[in-house]
């Protein structure tokens, strides 16, 4: 389910709206003022992070690749 925010013109505050299905057509309020004159804000996406490996170091901690054919830990 995606989780839209929306900035509230009349007060500044930031709403999230967790919507179910592709949109939802429903007015969107401010939850802190109750105003309806609200716009969508772009939010940033979230991408999970892999552990930074030392230099020199393959994604499983050797020193050399594993031989594999498909990378270095053979994922």
């Amino acid at each position: 389910m995606p989780i839209y925010e929306y900035l509230c013109t009349a007060c500044g505050k930031t709403t999230e709206v967790i919507t179910v299905g592709t949109g939802s057509n429903e007015a969107v309020q401010c939850s802190t003022c109750g105003s309806q004159d609200v716009a969508k804000k772009m939010s940033a996406a979230a991408i999970p992070r892999m552990p930074a490996r030392p230099a020199g170091k393959t994604c499983c901690g050797r020193d050399e690749k594993c031989g594999s054919g498909r990378s270095c830990c053979g994922m």
